[in-house]
């Protein structure tokens, strides 16, 4: 095993679930391990590009979260190819609940993928306890706007959940 692959190995056992978070804040559940898959490739291909002033986990956010906008705009540009040649989109409407808690978060990262793609990441970091000022490092604001982002991220994903149909 070479050392790209050591460290690609290493990293995944330890934050698989940073790249999990990603792509199901980026992807509808039917497009999420597909997603996973593009970003553990993505972090595999620029582990020779890690440098050690950044952690590990702010390296493979930053390389995630980029290759998922990335991603996110190339669906985006297939659906509108697919809507322009279709005249009903029904096979886009959902199919029932899953059981128990599992809806719930599923739910949650429906409402995360509303939030524009900075909020997601902030959020995302957020989830895996990210300081604000690494935060603040990645997408080049302050600490402040950060804490300010966050705030409202979450402030309107709780809206968003509580709005739905059959919240208690």
């Amino acid at each position: 095993m070479n050392a790209q692959d050591k460290v690609f190995r290493e990293w995944m056992k330890a934050h698989v679930g940073l790249l999990v978070h990603v792509a199901r804040a980026f992807a509808d559940p039917a497009d999420q391990n597909d997603l996973l898959q593009e970003l553990m490739l993505a972090v595999w291909k620029a582990v020779p590009a890690f440098r050690a002033e950044l952690s590990p986990v702010t390296f493979i956010h930053r390389v995630a979260h980029n290759r998922a906008l990335t991603w996110r705009r190339r669906e985006n540009w297939l659906f509108r190819r697919a809507r322009q040649g279709q005249a009903d989109l029904a096979l886009f409407s959902g199919n029932g609940a899953d059981p128990g808690g599992q809806e719930r978060v599923d739910r949650l990262y429906a409402a995360i993928r509303t939030l524009s793609s900075v909020d997601r990441s902030l959020m995302l970091l957020s989830l895996e306890n990210v300081s604000y000022g690494e935060m603040a490092a990645m997408h080049g604001i302050s600490t402040t706007n950060v804490g300010v982002r966050l705030s409202r991220a979450r402030q309107r994903v709780t809206t968003l959940l509580r709005e739905e149909p059959g919240h208690e």
